[in-house]
């Protein structure tokens, strides 16, 4: 059981991805939230962008409002994050989790995925 990340890169400043979470060994009708985190080497991993897959309510982090979107496809069960305008402190290892509650804490989330390499150069 655990999540799969894919769409991570290089890119220049200004530039854009898009980030895919898929579920391996259920599904994402079995949590009511999924989370894009990110983390580097000299920070905590940091909540990003959040969408419950019941509601479709969704929220960000203030650094992110304007410039990312999440968004849930239920019939490819996938969940994307895509990132605008990106800027080098964007860089950093993205990983998308599963949980019940929405929530900032990563400490709440029970399935995690291996991350994906995100670098924005300037």
């Amino acid at each position: 059981v655990q999540l799969v990340e894919s769409g991570g890169g290089l890119v220049q400043a200004g530039g854009s991805l898009t980030l895919s979470c898929v579920p391996s060994g259920f599904t994402f009708d079995d949590y009511f939230v999924i989370c894009w985190f990110r983390q580097t080497p000299r920070t905590d991993r940091e909540g990003v962008a959040c969408i419950g897959t019941d509601d479709g309510y969704v929220d960000y982090v203030d650094s992110v409002k304007g410039r990312f979107t999440i968004s849930h496809d239920n019939a490819k069960h996938t969940v994307y994050l895509q990132m605008n305008n990106l800027k080098p402190e964007d860089t950093a290892t993205y990983f998308c989790a599963a949980g019940l509650v929405l929530t900032w804490s990563a400490a709440a989330f029970d399935i995690w995925g291996q991350g994906t390499q995100v670098t924005v150069s300037s």
